[in-house]
This record gives structure tokens, C-alpha cells and sequence, in this order.
């Protein structure tokens, strides 16, 4: 049975750092993504990482202030978050596909967590 366990979300000041991770059990995957959706706003990508981490791609919003990881030997991926903004404040996903190649779309990812909130206070 896959699941994804996300973790590290909380409240931070603007400017401020934080780390998600998203432990995967089950199976390994193509590749792996973090989505966010603020309230009443659509899920949107943040980012996405090949499952041996040779490939990464972000949504511009984040690029330069977000960085995606993985650890295949704790089967972990992880979200770095810095230089935060209150714009970055919504419940944060982890998500995994069997889709090959780097993706932002979230139809291409069949599985999901559960999510972890993640508040930034000006």
C-alpha cells in the first residue's frame, strides 16, 4: 500500500526558512512533486524531482527561494523553503508519479498525502 507522510510545516515570519519532508512507503516512483492550494485557490505545482534526483524543475514563483531534494536510502523527499513570503502561506502537498518525465501537472500524479500547513505572518 503506498503513502505519503508529509511533515515540517508550521508558522514562520516572512524571510523566515522551513523544511517539509514527505516519507514514501510502498514503492519507489518515477519521480516526485510538491503542490500547494491556498484557500480558495486551485492546487498549484511548487516543484519536482526525479526519484534518483538527477532532475528538478519549479514553478518561477519559488525558483531561487525553494529547494527540492531526495534521500533514496530513507526514501524521503524533502522541500527546502527560504526567504519566505506571506503569498507562500497554503496547505503544502507531496505527491508522486509513475510519469517519466519532469511534470506540473497534477493529473500526472495519482498519489498524495495528506498535506502540511504551512503559515508565513508578515
Amino acid at each position: 500500500q503506498v503513502q505519503l507522510a508529509e511533515s515540517g510545516g508550521g508558522l514562520v515570519q516572512a524571510g523566515g526558512s522551513l523544511r517539509l519532508s514527505c516519507a514514501v512507503s510502498g514503492r519507489t516512483f518515477a519521480g516526485m512533486g510538491w503542490f500547494r492550494q491556498a484557500p480558495e485557490k486551485e492546487r498549484e505545482f511548487v516543484a519536482t524531482i526525479s526519484w534518483t534526483g538527477g532532475a528538478t524543475y519549479y514553478a518561477g514563483s519559488v525558483k531561487g527561494r525553494f529547494t527540492i531534494s531526495i534521500d533514496n536510502a530513507k526514501n524521503t523527499v524533502y522541500l527546502q523553503m527560504d526567504s519566505l513570503k506571506p503569498e507562500d502561506t497554503a496547505l503544502y502537498y507531496c505527491a508522486a508519479r509513475s510519469y517519466v518525465g519532469l511534470s506540473n501537472d497534477r493529473n500526472l500524479y495519482p498519489y498524495w498525502g495528506q498535506g502540511t500547513q504551512v503559515t508565513v505572518s508578515s
